[in-house]
């Protein structure tokens, strides 16, 4: 065995099993692989076997998913961000999770590297590297993707069949899938065309929206201060609430998005995301702000929201900036308190009802009532005000036509 440690980020799919054994052949390292849990379920049952079989010392199986939801996910929901109007970053909050978890196994291990299996072409290893280097500086990064021959994945595929190694894909089913607590996400095979429409057996988690329930669901999503913390009544755990809503979405068909996004190292790609459970949740929290956010902070945080998702999406999560933008997006949820009831319809999610005790509509002002607050009269001050610079402009146009 020999004396110098690496730590690899392990999920037991084509890439990290084919690492392991490549990693001691070209540098001799002890590997020690590293799971970390954020919500693949079942995935995780077959690795501590099978991380050994393929050469590795040992094996750390993490259990991050309270601290994933906790830490990572709400903050991004509590801000409102998506990226690019359609990916809700399920993948994206997931690696600081995961990389953070790396760094501490490899300073208890007295490792001296981390490696991990993200392409030279994807956003991973950025996310990846940026959390490593924010945390410890001092740990070398290895990115095999970046170094080794092998060129495709049909080259990993033989590499590893010659080595007796299980892969998980094959040549005729060569989808790359990433799975958390947050979504299932699906890239590659024939999906890299996006002129091709994505085939009926890609989602594995939604229903499609046309095999839904004929019948709507409502359910209702208790929030306080932006955090989510029961449906229809009944409170949760952060990662049970998810569970049950992503059970609750699937059913009915919400949250499938197909779309071309622009990655951060200047490529465009196609997936396909599934997200049931947060995508009720986003669009519940956004309903309960539309009532309890006063016009000007609601604005603003529109804004935040676009470049927090930028920051996130950008692996940049331990930077001053986001902290900073975390800052400013919990104290604007401080009022963010109360129910947001959504019926679900073949794919569809609606508002169907939202109070708060902090609710900033108020019915006589909306209707024409009683006037005790609003006189209708104070407009004529505040719309010449408001216009005079209009006014004024069209008064000098008047002047110039005239001579």
């Amino acid at each position: 065995m020999s004396s110098k440690k690496v730590v690899l980020a392990y999920s037991g799919g084509l890439d990290t099993s084919v690492i392991i054994p490549w990693l001691k052949e070209n540098f001799d390292y002890d590997v020690i692989a590293v799971a970390v849990d954020v919500g693949q379920g079942e995935e995780l049952d077959p690795l501590k076997e099978k991380a050994i079989k393929t050469g590795a010392s040992k094996i750390y199986i993490e259990d991050a998913k309270k601290e994933f939801v906790e830490d990572f996910i709400f903050p991004t929901l509590k801000a409102g961000a998506i990226y690019e109007g359609k990916y809700l970053l399920g993948t994206s909050m997931a690696r600081p999770v995961i990389a953070k978890r790396l760094v501490e196994v490899a300073e208890a291990e007295g490792a001296e590297a981390i490696a991990h299996g993200a392409t030279g072409k994807g956003n991973d290893q950025v996310r990846f590297e940026l959390t490593i280097k924010a945390l410890n500086p001092h740990l070398k990064i290895i990115a095999p993707w970046r170094m080794w021959d092998i060129k495709s994945r049909e080259e990993e595929i033989e590499y590893a069949q010659k080595r007796g190694i299980p892969i998980p894909v094959t040549k005729e089913h060569p989808y790359s899938m990433d799975r958390n607590l947050w979504h299932l996400s699906h890239e590659g095979g024939d999906l890299e065309d996006p002129a091709n429409e994505s085939k009926d057996d890609v989602c594995l988690i939604v229903t499609p929206p046309a095999k839904a329930p004929d019948v709507p669901t409502y359910v209702e999503i208790g929030f306080e201060k932006g955090v989510p913390k029961t449906i229809n009544g009944k409170s949760y755990e952060p990662v049970e609430l998810i569970e049950e809503l992503n059970e609750i979405g699937a059913k009915n068909g919400i949250g499938i998005v197909d779309m071309v996004e622009n990655r951060l190292v200047g490529i465009k790609s196609r997936g396909i995301y599934e997200t049931p459970g947060g995508t009720i949740l986003y669009l519940a929290h956004k309903e309960l702000e539309s009532i309890t956010l006063d016009r000007q902070t609601s604005h603003f945080k529109e804004h935040v929201a676009q470049k927090f998702a930028e920051l996130v999406y950008d692996g940049c999560w331990y930077t001053p900036l986001r902290e900073a933008l975390s800052a400013f997006v919990d104290s604007t949820q401080e009022t963010v308190t109360g129910t947001a009831r959504m019926k679900l319809y073949k794919g569809n999610c609606t508002p169907a009802g939202i109070k708060s005790d902090y609710s900033l509509y108020d019915v006589d002002l909306a209707t024409f009532g009683e006037e005790y607050v609003y006189n209708q009269k104070d407009a004529e001050g505040f719309i010449n005000l408001f216009g005079l610079p209009l006014k004024v402009r069209a008064l000098m146009m008047e002047r110039n036509k005239k001579s």
